[in-house]
């Protein structure tokens, strides 16, 4: 016959203090005692660029910078070639003669001024020629004061030539008598400075190519002796700059 163990069964004391339950290092427990599940951060999120796209970018890069120095070279002959080639020259300018024709006073205090310039423009060049096109200005000024103005012909200057052009400049000066007496106050040293300043739209001519407009600025320092009404005027000294604007 086997035999038989009996069954034991935990007594529990109802005077025993409540057994608190074990929370594992790390976690937090709640306000009824369980324990709660520690939180975490996040883990930080890495950016990876792709190998492919920065190589692509790096061979875009390299691609742009081989154009731009294959241009710059490729400009760089063409202006040295042009220039072995056709051996540019800078045009020279003088003023030879000028004459007044009218410089009074008027019945309402101003002036009225009538000058006539005499200019000779030079083209050393062999192989190129100028076109002198419509918009030009050339004026007159004596310190200041902006005397009399006018403008240029419209002609092509062909290689290695010369031509002369007489220009008339016309304009009116309101006050009169105050141009008038530092004039003559001037006038007594025998030395008058006069600035012409002439603005002219050219295009340059390469054999049969015509470039396009640029805009020149020509500047000459004159001094004359007088600048009576119908008197001999002879010039001291005369010299002539030439700026290129594109």
């Amino acid at each position: 016959m086997a035999e038989v163990h009996p069954k034991i069964h935990p007594v529990v004391d109802p005077e025993a203090p409540p057994t608190v339950p074990l929370v594992p290092e790390g976690s937090t427990v709640s306000e009824k005692g369980d324990p709660a599940v520690q939180q975490y951060p996040p883990p930080p999120v890495v950016v990876v660029q792709s190998k492919k796209r920065r190589r692509s970018c790096c061979r875009c890069l390299c691609w742009t910078i081989s154009i731009l120095i294959l241009l710059v070279i490729i400009i760089a002959a063409v202006v040295g070639i042009l220039y072995l080639v056709f051996q540019p020259k800078v045009p020279s300018y003088t003023i030879d003669r000028l004459t007044i024709s009218k410089f009074s006073i008027n019945n309402d205090l101003s002036v009225s001024a009538k000058f006539i310039i005499r200019l000779k423009a030079y083209n050393p060049n062999k192989k190129i020629g100028i076109y002198y096109e419509d918009g030009s200005n050339l004026t007159a000024w004596y310190t200041t004061t902006k005397l009399c103005q006018g403008s240029l012909p419209v002609f092509y200057q062909g290689h290695q030539n010369t031509t002369i052009l007489d220009l008339e400049l016309n304009g009116q000066i309101q006050d009169g008598t105050t141009i008038l007496q530092e004039l003559n106050q001037q006038q007594q040293t025998g030395s008058i400075p006069l600035v012409l300043d002439a603005k002219v739209p050219v295009r340059i001519k390469l054999g049969s190519l015509k470039l396009m407009k640029m805009k020149p600025r020509v500047r000459c320092n004159v001094v004359v002796n007088s600048l009576s009404e119908n008197y001999s005027i002879s010039i001291k000294s005369s010299s002539c700059k030439l700026k290129f604007k594109f």
